[in-house]
C-alpha cells in the first residue's frame, strides 16, 4: 500500500514522536514530511487535508502530537482542536501558522493547542518545539511573541467579568518565565523556590485565566498586556 495515496504511515520505532501532519496544502505536507525524516526519534504516522480527517486519523493512529494548519476547508483547524482537546487530551497539539493569522492563533492557543509554529520555521525550531509539546513545555519564536504584544497596545482594556482575577508578581514572574521557555524546574532554580511550588502557582494561573495548559496562558497574558516586551 502506499503511504503517499493513502495518507497512512507504517511505525518502525516504539520509541520514536509518533506525528500527525493536518494541512490542505500539499507542498507544506511534503516540506515537513522531507525534514522530519532527517532527524532521528521522529516518526510520520499520516498527513490529514482538513480537519474532518485529522480527528479520524487522531483516533485511529494515536499520534503523540499534531502539527495543525488553522484554515482548511470543511471542518477547521480551530474546531478540530476544539474537539480533540475534549476527545483525545493527552495528543499534543502544535499550531501552523502565518503571520496574518494571530486572532485563530490565539484561539487555537486557548482550545488547547500547546504551541505554535510559523511555516517558514527553521528545522531546528521545529524539532525543539515538537519535543518540547510532547514533554507538555511550549517553545515560543521571539518573532510571534512581539508581535502578539504588540497587538495589546492597540486593544482596549479588558472589559470587567472574564479574566478578571489579577496575578500575584510571584505568578507574572513565573508566567514571564515560562514565556520564555524555562521549564519548571528552571524557573524554580532561578526564582530560589521549589519545582512544587512554581507548579502551584501554575495551576493558580490556569485557575485565574481559566485554562489548562502554559500556551493558552501565554496567549491570554499577551492580550491582556501582562508579558513583559523586553
Amino acid at each position: 500500500m502506499n503511504p503517499t495515496n493513502t495518507n497512512f504511515f507504517l511505525k518502525t520505532d516504539d520509541s520514536s514522536i509518533r506525528i500527525l501532519i493536518a494541512d490542505d496544502h500539499l507542498i507544506i505536507r511534503e516540506g515537513l514530511r522531507l525534514i522530519l525524516e532527517t532527524e532521528e526519534g521522529f516518526e510520520l504516522v499520516g498527513e490529514a487535508t482538513d480537519g474532518a480527517e485529522a480527528i479520524r486519523l487522531a483516533a485511529d493512529l494515536h499520534p503523540d502530537i499534531i502539527l495543525m494548519d488553522l484554515r482548511m476547508p470543511g471542518i477547521d483547524g480551530l474546531t478540530a482542536i476544539k474537539r480533540l482537546h475534549v476527545e483525545q487530551p493527552d495528543i499534543a497539539i502544535v499550531i501552523l501558522t502565518t503571520f496574518n493569522e494571530d486572532d485563530l492563533m490565539r484561539g487555537g492557543l486557548r482550545a488547547g493547542a500547546r504551541g505554535y509554529l510559523l511555516k517558514d520555521t527553521d528545522r531546528q525550531t521545529l524539532f525543539n518545539t515538537i519535543r518540547a509539546a510532547v514533554r507538555g513545555e511550549t517553545l515560543l519564536r521571539p518573532e510571534v511573541l512581539t508581535r502578539l504584544l504588540a497587538q495589546t497596545e492597540s486593544k482596549p482594556p479588558s472589559t470587567p467579568g472574564a479574566y478578571n482575577l489579577e496575578l500575584t508578581s510571584r505568578e507574572r514572574e513565573i508566567l514571564a518565565g515560562v514565556a520564555h521557555g524555562q521549564r519548571s524546574k528552571e524557573i524554580a532554580l532561578q526564582l530560589g523556590i521549589t519545582e512544587r511550588t512554581v507548579k502551584a502557582h501554575l495551576a493558580s494561573i490556569y485557575s485565574k485565566l481559566g485554562v489548562d495548559s502554559r500556551a493558552a496562558a501565554i496567549a491570554v497574558a499577551a492580550h491582556r498586556g501582562w508579558l513583559p516586551k523586553d
